[in-house]
């Protein structure tokens, strides 16, 4: 494939980046991520995020190091604070609008374009709605933003220490979760097949593979000196996939839902026709089919719907440079997109941010929330409530005891919040937490707040139900009503029962 013509880049036909409107996109979507960050609490993962920044190491059971570590920088910072907690999403979620509307310049589009592709970022429910906690699923698809602005700009301006700069972005990406590589081994056939051709002969190119392939040695150690946990792990996410509506059938559907009704699903589903057929965007048909196979390996694997949502900046930049380019008949001219963007917010902020009181929630009102919202709520609660078992104790009897959680949720709510109540350490046989050791070979007695401790008979003799967990406001979660069960008779160590006791599913 030839590189692109001087008429055909952005800069030689007088495009400028639109700087003001783009920045204000971010700014937009970054206001309201801050305005609503505080509210409720931490979510079931954050938590666990936290308790894994504790306890550092080059790799975990679930993920690379990078979340643990930027939850560690957070929590030292202002400990506590969820607000400051999440600043790194709130930023990642802008730098996503940004570079989205990079990736709409770098294509040809003009200043209306590259707003409509960062219009599209800025309201999508997807990313609004990660963007409000600190994860994988926030940090993730920016990275693929930054990598496809890399990529786009190389076939524009054919500067090859861009190609490092690839390599660098892939390193970070690699490091917040491994799903780019899916990305990189679609682009390598649909380049193979469509070309640019000539970037798989970019020295650089492989040298930034390179320094990608370096990046992840520790945290494969880690995987290595630990029995590969992380296959396992997928294992369990394709298992729980292919169940429900984010299984193979419903894939799909769940995607263009998280896109967002409206502008979103629109610009996701015409941006991948236009890569795929337009002749307009031929020199970006590799994209189109990135898409299509990055979906169709995620689909074939088991993988969770949002794994493919990093593909969402590339289709909406193609979408708005096309639309730029072709001559609408007169009537159509005129119709302005931006009620179409506005209608699109408003229906999409209820469902991606806590926007209601959390009063709103346990009284059942029906209103629109975000997915995880309950999630977010009670777990100092959940931690007063185990402190209150505890304490009914004899004196004795809870020198020897020690709390141990059916789910890791549980377990990162005590390690947060269990020091404020007088609580010893908690510990959890579920997915990464079990990694983070066993109870104290001294402690013979133990609280297991879950549904059953079955999985413990064979250790203990004896198991009875002393109290439940239940929140202040009294909001219908997972925790809330969850058992808080006495268990005695400890029958062998904890070294000798902890390695049975793993359990990746939840």
């Amino acid at each position: 494939m030839k590189a692109a013509s001087a008429a055909e880049t952005p800069l030689a036909s007088g495009a400028a980046f639109a700087r003001l409107p783009v920045t204000l996109l971010a700014a937009a979507a970054a206001a309201a991520l801050m305005a609503t960050a505080w509210r409720y609490g931490y979510f079931g993962d954050e938590l666990y995020f936290l308790a894994a920044g504790k306890r550092l190491t080059w790799g975990y059971a679930d993920q690379p190091p990078v979340l643990p570590l930027l939850a560690w920088a957070m929590d030292s910072l202002a400990p506590g604070n969820v607000f400051v907690f999440r600043l790194p999403a709130v930023l990642a979620t802008a730098a996503g609008v940004v570079f989205t509307g990079l990736i709409a310049y770098e294509m040809g589009g003009d200043r209306r374009a590259q707003t409509r592709a960062a219009a599209a970022y800025a309201i999508c429910g997807q990313f609004l709605g990660s963007g409000h906690y600190l994860a994988t699923s926030t940090i993730d698809p920016a990275l693929w933003a930054l990598v496809g602005w890399l990529l786009v700009r190389w076939m524009r301006t054919r500067d090859d220490t861009l190609l490092l700069w690839l390599g660098v972005a892939t390193a970070v990406a690699l490091n917040v979760k491994l799903l780019i590589a899916t990305f990189w081994v679609a682009a390598g056939v649909a380049i193979l097949v469509f070309g640019p051709r000539d970037l798989l002969r970019k020295p650089k190119l492989w040298f930034g593979a390179g320094i990608a392939a370096l990046s992840l040695v520790p945290t494969l150690w880690w995987q290595a000196a630990n029995g590969w946990p992380q296959l396992e792990m997928g294992d369990v996410i394709a298992h729980e996939a292919t169940g429900g509506w984010s299984g193979r059938a419903g894939f799909l559907p769940a995607l263009l839902t998280g896109a967002g009704l409206g502008i979103g699903v629109i610009g996701v589903l015409y941006g991948l026709w236009v890569l795929l057929f337009s002749p307009r965007m031929r020199q970006f048909r590799f994209l189109g089919w990135t898409a299509v196979v990055v979906i169709a390996l995620f689909i074939l694997t088991g993988g969770r719907y949002y794994y493919a949502a990093g593909m969402f900046a590339f289709l909406w930049a193609g979408a708005a440079v096309h639309f730029g380019q072709v001559k609408p008949s007169a009537w159509f001219r005129w119709i302005p997109t931006w009620p179409v963007f506005l209608l699109s917010t408003l229906y999409t902020l209820p469902y991606a941010l806590p926007v209601w009181p959390a009063t709103w929630l346990a009284e059942g009102r029906d209103v629109p929330r975000p997915a995880y919202a309950l999630e977010e709520i009670g777990w100092p609660d959940l931690a007063r409530s185990v402190a209150d078992a505890y304490e009914r104790l004899p004196p004795e009897q809870r020198a020897r005891t020690t709390l141990v959680t059916a789910g890791y949720w549980q377990a990162g709510a005590l390690d947060r919040y269990g020091a404020d109540y007088g609580l010893p350490a908690a510990y959890s046989p579920s997915r990464g937490f079990w990694y983070f050791g066993h109870p104290p070979e001294t402690a013979d007695t133990m609280l297991f707040i879950g549904p059953d401790p079955a999985r413990l008979r064979h250790s203990f003799t004896d198991a009875r139900i002393v109290s439940r967990v239940d929140n202040a406001l009294g909001v219908r979660n997972v925790s809330r009503g969850m058992p808080i069960w006495l268990v005695t008779g400890r029958t062998e160590s904890w070294a000798s029962a902890w390695p049975g006791l793993r359990e990746f599913r939840v």
